[in-house]
């Protein structure tokens, strides 16, 4: 897609909130392309985008510039991030998608989620 003509958003029947995170990955370009593919919709763990919504997050989107990676949550009001974070962290095969992974991110073999993804403070939004 044109990253000009920008990237379609959902609407949900429910206020959310958003969180948006960022990390890093080995500055290897195979590697890059690897990581790309696992992410993509055939390379996917179906166990991973089950245990994604089983949560309660609606959206989750990752973008790159190089080897850095942005990505954006999207949730109802009612998700709580420390509570809900860790229960995905008990669900099938999700303590070893985050080892698989691991492979590619610049963060420590054997880091849980919350440890290698940074969440980001808001600092401007456009105001009314």
């Amino acid at each position: 897609m044109d990253k000009k003509q920008g990237y379609a958003s959902s609407k949900y029947n429910c206020e959310t909130k958003r969180y948006c995170q960022m990390l890093d990955l080995k500055d290897d370009p195979e590697l890059i392309r690897q990581y790309r593919y696992w992410h993509s919709r055939e390379g996917i763990w179906k166990e991973i985008m089950a245990g994604i919504r089983e949560v309660g997050i609606l959206e989750m989107e990752i973008y790159i510039h190089g080897n850095h990676l942005f990505m954006i949550i999207e949730t109802p009001l009612d998700f709580d991030w420390d509570r809900d974070m860790q229960r995905l962290s008990t669900l099938p095969r999700q303590a070893e998608w985050e080892d698989f992974v691991g492979r590619f991110q610049q963060a420590a073999l054997g880091s849980a989620s919350s440890e290698k993804w940074q969440l980001m403070e808001q600092m401007f939004h456009l105001y009314e």
